[in-house]
């Protein structure tokens, strides 16, 4: 099993990106606002982990939260598909004023991952 984190995983790409705002599906589970969007053209599941300068002032304070949500994705990953047509852009959108641990990030992490649609093969 792969537990790393690469480069290929994290969605960096502008266009991407705002293709998964414009199209993407979205829902909430606190604290966390949750974009996704199947994307067959992508190699690997990508994640995009944001947290808003309006919550949390300090930048130690969000990049604190940033580490703790990619490091649960990163442990838990396997819980999604690993179909090429179910490959998925996903967005984690912090959204509490609060600090968390990361004991407490990572069972919403898994409970995103696991929230997820699986994405139908398509009939062609």
């Amino acid at each position: 099993m792969d537990c790393k984190f690469s480069k290929a995983e994290r969605l960096h790409s502008k266009k991407l990106i705002k293709e998964l705002f414009d199209k993407g599906s979205s829902f909430f589970l606190y604290p966390f606002k949750v974009l996704y969007l199947d994307d067959s053209r992508v190699i690997n599941n990508q994640l995009l982990v944001s947290v808003s300068k309006r919550k949390l002032k300090n930048a130690t304070d969000r990049n604190y939260i940033k580490r703790r949500v990619k490091e649960a994705y990163r442990l838990n990953k396997h819980l999604l598909p690993a179909t090429q047509e179910s490959k998925k852009l996903i967005a984690l959108i912090y959204v509490s004023k609060d600090l968390m641990g990361f004991h407490d990030i990572q069972p919403k992490v898994i409970k995103i991952l696991k929230k997820l649609p699986v994405a139908k093969p398509s009939q062609e």
